[in-house]
């Protein structure tokens, strides 16, 4: 029985490492994504500031562990990366 309990708990583990790397996999795309439309912004000083501002908004919550917080945190960085490219687009009119 004990053996039995092991396996159950190294496939529990290995279920979560699979679950904790997609989600690194999906914060990692948000921020590339965010960083690439930063790039069109024309002004230097604004890329410089939105540039700042999502690298230390993913460091500071670079040790969340909490998945539903994580998958919170995506969608947010996702609406903030629709209202940048919205805005660029008005712009670019």
């Amino acid at each position: 029985m004990g053996a039995t309990v092991r396996v159950i708990s190294q496939r529990r583990q290995r279920a979560l490492c699979v679950v904790r790397f997609l989600q690194r996999q999906r914060v990692l795309a948000v921020y590339r994504r965010i960083l690439r439309t930063i790039r069109q912004v024309p002004d230097e000083a604004d890329r410089r500031y939105l540039r700042e501002w999502a690298r230390d908004e993913f460091r500071r919550n670079k040790e969340a562990s909490n998945p539903d917080a994580i998958r919170m945190m995506i969608t947010q960085a996702n609406m903030h990366l629709e209202e940048l490219q919205k805005s660029l687009a008005l712009a670019g009119s």
